[in-house]
Formats: C-alpha cells, sequence, structure tokens
C-alpha cells in the first residue's frame, strides 16, 4: 500500500468515543442546577472549544452576573460530572471500525497523536485501553489557544517531528475542522454538520474509515 501520509492527529471525543453526549449531559446537569438554558445545538456550537469558553456561554445570558471564581467552580462542577460519566469507559466504548484502524496505522509505522480540548485525555484513553497507540497527547495544558485556532494540530505535528503536508487530521467538531483547514493537513470529518463537509474527505461515521479508504483518498488528492 503506498501511503503518502506518516502522520494521523485524532480529535478524542466524537472521533474515538462517544464522549460528546457525556459532555453534553455533564453540561446539562450544571445548566438545570443553576436554572441556565442549554441544548442540543448550544453543545455543537461549544464541542472542541475550552472549558472556560463553555462556561462563558452557558452563563452569558444569565441575569445573575457570576465572578470569576463562580464561573471557574462551574467548571469544576462540570468537569466532576464528566468524569464520574466516563469512570465506567472501556475498549467496547470505542467507536465502530476505530480499534482495528488504529492498529492498521501501527502496522504501517504510522505516527499517531491526540489534539483534544479535554484535560481528560490522558483518563479516557486510559479506559478506552488505547492509550499505548499514541505518541503524542496534546490537550488544553499543553496550548495558549484552543480551536478554532490550529495551535493544537501544528504543535502535535512539530512533535510528532511530521510536516503538515504529511499529516491526516481527523475531527467532528465545527471549531476543529476550522482549524484543520487553516493547516496543510489532509482533513477528514466525521459527522453531519455542514462545516465537516468541507474537509478533504467526509464520512457519516467512522465505520466508513479504513487505511486503504484512507491512503487512496490522500494519494487522489495529492495527485489533483
Amino acid at each position: 500500500m503506498n501511503l503518502l501520509f506518516e502522520a494521523v492527529i485524532f480529535d478524542l471525543d466524537g472521533v474515538l468515543a462517544d464522549t460528546v453526549g457525556d459532555h453534553y449531559l455533564a453540561t446539562k446537569r450544571v445548566a438545570d442546577e443553576e436554572g441556565l438554558h442549554f441544548n442540543r445545538e448550544m453543545n455543537q456550537k461549544v464541542q472542541g472549544m475550552s472549558r472556560r469558553f463553555l462556561i462563558e456561554q452557558l452563563v452569558k445570558n444569565s441575569q445573575y452576573k457570576y465572578s470569576d471564581v463562580e464561573k471557574e467552580k462551574l467548571g469544576e462542577r462540570k468537569n466532576q460530572y464528566y468524569k464520574e460519566r466516563i469512570a465506567g469507559l472501556s475498549k467496547e466504548d470505542l467507536l465502530p471500525g476505530m480499534h482495528s484502524f488504529l492498529i492498521q496505522l501501527k502496522q504501517h509505522n504510522i505516527k499517531l497523536a491526540i489534539a483534544s480540548s479535554s484535560s481528560n485525555a490522558k483518563l479516557t484513553l486510559t479506559n478506552l485501553e488505547i492509550i499505548d497507540f499514541f505518541d503524542v497527547i496534546i490537550d488544553p495544558r499543553s496550548v495558549q489557544n484552543m480551536k478554532p485556532d490550529p495551535e493544537i494540530f501544528i504543535k502535535a505535528a512539530d512533535e510528532l517531528e511530521v510536516s503538515g503536508e504529511k499529516c491526516v487530521a481527523i475531527e467532528d467538531g465545527e471549531a476543529g475542522m476550522q482549524a484543520i483547514k487553516q493547516t496543510s493537513m489532509f482533513s477528514v470529518g466525521i459527522g453531519d454538520h455542514t462545516a465537516l463537509k468541507k474537509a478533504n474527505w467526509h464520512v457519516k461515521n467512522t465505520s466508513e474509515i479504513t487505511l486503504e479508504k484512507l491512503a487512496s483518498k490522500v494519494n487522489h488528492a495529492q495527485a489533483n
């Protein structure tokens, strides 16, 4: 198989495991406790962004003016609720096709990285029993700017020591796709959101992704 890429950079939530719903339910629990409005449409818009940004969006229309300390505590509460929800994760919770895809990539000596906006990325990967697949894990503690800024993907490539032109980046969030499109990486978008359809390769779900198909898409893109 002729591979024209040397690395694959994964978002985590919604790409490797269906934890987007856990983030939503943890945030919704905080919102309900505080009497704040939050729905799945709002969750889609903040997906992949920092916890601080999420809380700012959550409270911005509140008549009560939250202090910075109070907003920090809301974020900590949301994070605790999320950690409670993912405590029972296992490799059985990996999205369809992702475990075999990771194995295929490693068998072909492709370097792998995580570029996640979740501060719980390492915990999630450990619970999913796939942390050893990854050479590099970039999370909010590693960067100054979060998605849609491309810094997290650029840093992942730098730490892998692979140029952007030789990287594939996989996302399911609007902010993440905006970030990838600011780089020279080949983008893969998963899901139905309009922004994801702007990827170099768009799929409806993870079961469509295989190494053979990815290689074909990258080869075709580089030939044109």
